[in-house]
Formats: C-alpha cells, sequence, structure tokens
C-alpha cells in the first residue's frame, strides 16, 4: 500500500487507534498532519515517531467540533503542504449513561465531537479535494453504531450518523474520484477497555469469534487499504474490524 506523495489528516491521533492510523499512514509514505484538542506533549510525541521514519508531520491543536478551529487547522494544512488528499475522522469521545439519567451536555457533547465534527472535517477538505479531482475520506465508526448498546445512546447515535454520512457523500462526490468509507471497530484493546474488570473482559471475548480483542494496528491497517490505491472502486461501505462479531 504505496502512498508517497499523499497529505493525510488523522483527527484525534494523539494517542489510542488515531496515533495508529498516523504511523501506518506515515509507514506506507504519507505526510501526516496529527491533530489532537490539547494533548501537546501526546502530538508531538507522534510527530517526532514519525520523523524518525524520515516521513514529513506537522501538529495543529484544534477542537474538531468547532467550524472556526476546523477552517482554521485545514487552511494550516494546506498552506504548509498545497493539498490534503486524505480526511481520516477519527476523534470521538464517550459520555456514558442510560437515558433516563443523561444529561443534555452528555448528549451534545457526544454528538459534537464524535458526529458534528466529520462534518465539519469533511466539508472543510472536500473543497481542495473537489478541486485536485481526487481524495479519500476514512471515518471511523463503530459496531456500536450498528448495533447499539444500553448506556451509550449518545455514542451509537453518532456513530450510525457517521455510516448515513458516509454513504450520502460517497453519492456526492463520486464523480470527482473522491471515495468515502466507514470503518466499524468492535473491541479493541485501548485505554478503555483496558480499565474493564478481568470478568468483563473475558465476557467480551466470548463474543467474539476469533477470542480476542482486537488492536490499533488492526484499525490502521484497513485504514491504509481504504486510503490506498488498491481501494479505489470502493466506496460508500462500512468495514467492520470486529473479530467476526459481524455487527450481531
Amino acid at each position: 500500500m504505496e502512498l508517497s506523495d499523499r497529505v493525510t489528516l488523522v483527527t484525534g491521533s494523539g494517542r489510542g487507534i488515531g496515533r495508529a492510523i498516523a504511523l501506518k499512514l506515515a509507514e506506507a509514505g504519507a505526510t501526516v498532519v496529527i491533530n489532537d484538542v490539547g494533548a501537546t506533549d501526546a502530538v508531538n510525541g507522534v510527530i517526532e515517531e514519525i520523523k524518525a521514519m524520515n516521513r514529513q508531520s506537522l501538529g495543529i491543536l484544534a477542537d474538531v467540533s468547532s467550524s472556526a478551529d476546523v477552517d482554521k487547522m485545514v487552511a494550516t494544512a494546506i498552506a504548509t503542504y498545497g493539498r490534503i488528499d486524505i480526511l481520516v475522522n477519527n476523534a470521538g469521545i464517550t459520555r456514558d449513561q442510560l437515558v433516563l439519567r443523561m444529561s443534555d451536555e452528555d448528549w451534545d457533547k457526544v454528538i459534537n465531537i464524535n458526529l458534528k465534527s466529520v462534518f465539519l472535517c469533511t466539508r472543510a477538505v472536500l473543497r481542495y479535494m473537489i478541486r485536485q479531482r481526487w481524495g479519500r475520506i476514512i471515518s471511523i465508526a463503530s459496531i456500536v453504531g450498528i448495533v447499539g448498546n444500553a448506556g451509550q445512546a449518545n455514542y451509537a447515535s453518532a456513530k450510525a450518523g457517521i455510516i448515513g454520512f458516509t454513504r450520502s457523500i460517497a453519492k456526492e462526490v463520486g464523480s470527482r474520484s473522491i471515495t468515502a468509507n466507514a470503518i466499524a471497530p468492535g473491541f479493541i484493546d485501548t485505554q478503555m477497555t483496558q480499565k474493564l474488570a478481568e470478568q468483563q473482559r473475558q465476557e467480551l471475548q466470548k463474543r467474539i469469534p476469533l477470542g480476542d480483542f482486537g488492536t490499533p494496528r488492526d484499525v490502521a491497517e484497513a485504514v491504509a487499504f481504504l486510503a490506498s490505491d488498491g481501494a479505489r472502486y470502493i466506496s460508500g461501505h462500512v468495514l467492520n474490524v470486529d473479530g467476526g462479531m459481524g455487527g450481531v
């Protein structure tokens, strides 16, 4: 999967799945713009790892739920590298609670960061992708957006929204050689799942045919494929990276 001369922007890439995606795209040859809302040390750490591969990288702190921040971030990336070829909408948070106990703030925060950001970032980069008549938009959804999950109505709604948004965008911009796809990870071994009690982890693993949690690298490999020329005829698709759970 060769991505030399491609410029990619990965939101929420200071840590976790976003970090793994940024590093994988850099390994494949891409120039990578790292974004996080305020984790300066984490962003700088990813940049140093990328530069150690002799790849170019730029860090931009921005709140991707803010239209002004997003427009400024994209303008900075364009001013630095002249183009954005690949957008990976990865930024996301959880604020879990049963609906009857969920506050307006917890609903709005998750929807804004997980879903509104996808709209804002996609809109901002499409202005340039349409002109260059090439682009890849890859958004990180979740298996929860397909099957739902008790206590995560806000998160599930946002992730389901990403899937609908992706399929709509694929129809809007396909004529300009721009693809739009989503990836729906299952249970991935991140800081969030590492906080689970051992019994909870074991119960979750029983639901996975492959028998174990995935890794951030597993998601990153899928992103790299969808960003490559090998996936040129794949658009409007949701790729489950879930160890065989199959969205059920």
